[in-house]
This record gives C-alpha cells, sequence and structure tokens, in this order.
C-alpha cells in the first residue's frame, strides 16, 4: 500500500495529549499523523524522559518533559485537553499513572480517551503491605467496571486497547466464527455488544478455553549484556506486570485448581489468581512456527475481560458456561534470559532497562494470536505473523510487536471518534469487524491454523506427572509444575 493511499479516518477536532512517548509512543505518533486530520499545533507529548524529544522538535510538536503524578495530574492535564475549544483526545501510552483517574477527568472535560492498559499510579505494583488480590488485574478491571456502572454513557473512554489486551479480543471473535462456520453451524452473528449472544455461540462451539498464544523470535544484533533487561516493548510495563499475581479466566470445565490458587469474592468472580509472580509461572501452549511452546502466565486484562463476556450466566446469576482464559507468552530470548537473571536474583530488577529498537535488531517475528482449545476440531490458532522485516517497511520506529500494539491505539482512536458518546468501554464491547478493518493493513499476514496438539503430547514420558487424561485441556495438564 503506497504512502498516498493510507486512509484518513477523520478529523480529531480539539487538542491531542500523548502522555508517554516510550516505544509505544514513538511507534503511534507516525500512525496519528498518517490517518487523522489535526491541529499539530494543538497536540503535546508528556514524558519524565526526553530521550526522543528530537522526533518532536522536528516535527513542530509541544514536548512537556513532566511525570504525570497524583498531585499534578488535574492542573498539568486541564488546559493541555482544553486548548483551542473541539473535542480533545487523551492517549494515554504510559506507565505509573492511574487510567481510571486520567479517564475519569477526561470525561468531566468531554474528551476521548484511550489507553493500552489500566494503569495504577506510581508504588501500586511493588507495595509490599498489599495483599497479592489487591494487586491482581482483577482489582484494577473491577476499579473501571465500577465507575462505568457508576457513570454509564457519556464520553467514550477506551479501556485496554493495546494488542493484548485490545486486539486478542477482536481476534476471538472472528476466531469463533471461523470456528462455527468450520463446525457447520447454522448461526446468525450476534451484534458486537451482545454477551449472551457471543457466549451462548462460544459454548455451542464447545470452547473450553483459549490461550493469547503469543512467540517473539526477534533477535538482536548484539548479545545482551549481563545486568541489563531487555525486551521489545516497555521493559517498565512487562516487570510490573511479570511481578504481578499469574491471573486467568477460570472456565466451568475445570475439575483442578492449584493449591495456591485463590478465588475472589467480590465482582464478576469470572477469575482467580495464583500466589506466585506470572512472569515466574510456566504453561503449555501452541503456536503455528514453534508448535509446541513453553509461555508465561502473565497476567493480563484480556484474561478476565473474555472469559467475563463470553460467560452463560443461569438463574441467579450462576455461571453455566465459561471458558477458562489466560496469556501464554514467549517472549523474546534476550526478554527470556531477563527475567531469568531477574528473578535469579530475588525478583530485583536490572538496574539497566533497554527497549530493543527496529534497528538494534536483525530478523525475526512477533506471532500472536488466540488457541481457542477443546472443541470438536481439538484447537484452533488465529492470529498474525508480523515479521520485523514488514514492520519496518510498513512505518517507522516500530518493531513486530510495537506495531501491534500501536495499530491497535489506532483502531481504538478511529472507534472512539466514530462512537464519541459510547462511555467506557473494553475491547470485547466494541465492533470488531471495524477494528480489525483499521487494523490489518498492519498485521502482515492474519491466519488460523488447526492443530491436533494436546497438552499431553509426550507425557508422561520417562517420569510420572499427575495428569488429567481423561480431558487433556484441563489447566491440571496445561500448567507447568
Amino acid at each position: 500500500m503506497s504512502e498516498q493511499n493510507w486512509p484518513v479516518y477523520g478529523e480529531i477536532s480539539g487538542p491531542i495529549v500523548m502522555i508517554g512517548f516510550g516505544s509505544i509512543g514513538r511507534g503511534t505518533l507516525p500512525l496519528i499523523e498518517r490517518h487523522f486530520k489535526y491541529d499539530k499545533s494543538r497536540m503535546t507529548v508528556i514524558d519524565p524522559r526526553d530521550t526522543d524529544r528530537k522526533l518532536l522538535d522536528e516535527r513542530g510538536i509541544a514536548f512537556v518533559q513532566e511525570a504525570v503524578t497524583k498531585k499534578n495530574y488535574r492542573k498539568l492535564l486541564t488546559p493541555l485537553l482544553t486548548n483551542g475549544g473541539g473535542q480533545g483526545f487523551c492517549v494515554n501510552l504510559s506507565v505509573d499513572t492511574s487510567s481510571l483517574e486520567l479517564m475519569k477527568l477526561c470525561r468531566k472535560l468531554g474528551v476521548l480517551y484511550v489507553d493500552t492498559v489500566v494503569e495504577p499510579w506510581l508504588g501500586f505494583y511493588f507495595d509490599d503491605k498489599a495483599d497479592n488480590a489487591s494487586r491482581t488485574n482483577y482489582a484494577l478491571r473491577e476499579t473501571v467496571r465500577a465507575e462505568k456502572a457508576r457513570h454509564p454513557g457519556g464520553t467514550t473512554a477506551i479501556s485496554c486497547c493495546g494488542a493484548n489486551p485490545g486486539m486478542v479480543s477482536w481476534l476471538v471473535k472472528q476466531a469463533l466464527v471461523n470456528l462455527a462456520i468450520d463446525l457447520g453451524y447454522d448461526f446468525k452473528e450476534p451484534a458486537h455488544d451482545d454477551r449472551q449472544g457471543w457466549a451462548k455461540l462460544m459454548k455451542k462451539a464447545g470452547v473450553k478455553g483459549i490461550h493469547i498464544a503469543e512467540r517473539d523470535t526477534q533477535r538482536a544484533k548484539n548479545p545482551k549484556p549481563l545486568n541489563v533487561f531487555w525486551n521489545t516493548w516497555s521493559v517498565e510495563g512487562f516487570i510490573s506486570e511479570g511481578l504481578q499475581p499469574a491471573e486467568l479466566g477460570w472456565g466451568t470445565h475445570e475439575k483442578w485448581m492449584p493449591k495456591n490458587g485463590r478465588k475472589h469474592k467480590e465482582g464478576s468472580k469470572a477469575a482467580i489468581y495464583l500466589e506466585q509472580p506470572g512472569a515466574n509461572t510456566r504453561v503449555r501452549t501452541w503456536c503455528p512456527t514453534p508448535g509446541p511452546q513453553y509461555g508465561f502466565l502473565v497476567t493480563h486484562n484480556e484474561a478476565i475481560s473474555v472469559a467475563d463476556f463470553f460467560t452463560v450466566h443461569g438463574k441467579g446469576g450462576k455461571a453455566k458456561y465459561r471458558p477458562t482464559c489466560h496469556y501464554a507468552y514467549h517472549p523474546a530470548n534476550d526478554a527470556v534470559l531477563s527475567l531469568h537473571e531477574m528473578f535469579g536474583s530475588g525478583g530485583k530488577a536490572q538496574p539497566v532497562h533497554h527497549v530493543l529498537d527496529e534497528n538494534e535488531l536483525v530478523d525475526g517475528a512477533d506471532e500472536l494470536g488466540v488457541l481457542l482449545y477443546g472443541h470438536d476440531k481439538n484447537a484452533y490458532w488465529y492470529g498474525s505473523r508480523l515479521s520485523l522485516e514488514e514492520a519496518r517497511r510498513l512505518a517507522p520506529y516500530q518493531n513486530a510487536t510495537g506495531m501491534q500494539v500501536t495499530s491497535a491505539v489506532l483502531a481504538g482512536m478511529v472507534w472512539a471518534l466514530e462512537h464519541p458518546d459510547a462511555g467506557i468501554v473494553e475491547a470485547d464491547e466494541m465492533d470488531f469487524r471495524r477494528c480489525l478493518e483499521v487494523q490489518f493493513p498492519y498485521l502482515g499476514p492474519v491466519e488460523g491454523h488447526y492443530t491436533d496438539w494436546t497438552p499431553l503430547e509426550g507425557r508422561p514420558g520417562l517420569f510420572h506427572e499427575d495428569l488429567d487424561e481423561d480431558d487433556p485441556w484441563q489447566f491440571r495438564n496445561v500448567l507447568v509444575r
């Protein structure tokens, strides 16, 4: 697709404020430039570090070098978001800022809002006085859902709209439609926000669970030095979520729970957590390129939101059907090594954090999809197989991992402009076809693959294992113990 053929999706009539200018902020900037009409003189980027300020200076975009904090966010953001009239847009791509508080401020000001995670204020993730239940993404998500219940409707604020969480919720719906067609079902596709319609379709299809199954094979030109954390996206973001408890949407088919598994007493009760860090918890999964692989059970909002969205409720609100859902992430090898190093030193993060950019990486791809399992065709992976080479060709300042995120932010912005009064929404509640239509040009090959692999393959082997051989897709068999 040549440069002049990129579609312009609409006009942002007010100011744009981007909070955070790390790897995802840098990659989102050229997509905003490419796909929207807006007044560049009323765009501001805020970040406590000025590492890439030159990209903004050469474009004439204002830069504020400051951290957005609990004390200053109203005073700092209000004039920037309301400067010059029109409807402003807040694009929150930061860490250590309260997504909920920024969302509430934006809605009060009539400003559109999008973020990629329910982020808390600085200190939340490492609060040793808090119990693990309160440090979960389940608890963070419940605060946003409570705000939505208290104040329905109003200015659109999109919660958790990156690659995952975000894009993967749209992939789940497309994968389910593909599966239902392949199973020969005669069905009418539910409306995008018809929770019960989608849940009943997934139940009918016999899906027991979903892995957000990802493999990042991008390689750096040089070997990782000792005592440095390398990653292909935000190191701070990965460490924060990796040290939260492992979490998963908990399916109604599950017959066994780990001894350190814990249920929630309030809220949707769609998920459980484990009393151990997600980035030090391994699960068995499958992706097209490597086939069977280990992944880390890192907590993500989509593990909870997808399980919640696809729950069939019976009388009294009791769950009659719910799929298990969790992330199963094999990051780039340098990131795996970095995690090993970090947990080997008691969970103390390395002093130097570095995101590998498109110039430091030599090759590889990010294979990110959803694995729907337990149905009559066993398992179906559907997702993006974006290479570093193609990401470089499509837009500047991003690797394959970043582009899957930035293009989802773009899709969220387009949807918000087209639905400015939708209130607070998650990706599961958005029009998946429209969002994927915006994203597809940036995702490389988007493919579906069936596999006969199960977590029992090759087991028990030479050593005894406590397995459920009658039901291969029990979490008992998926978890590496």
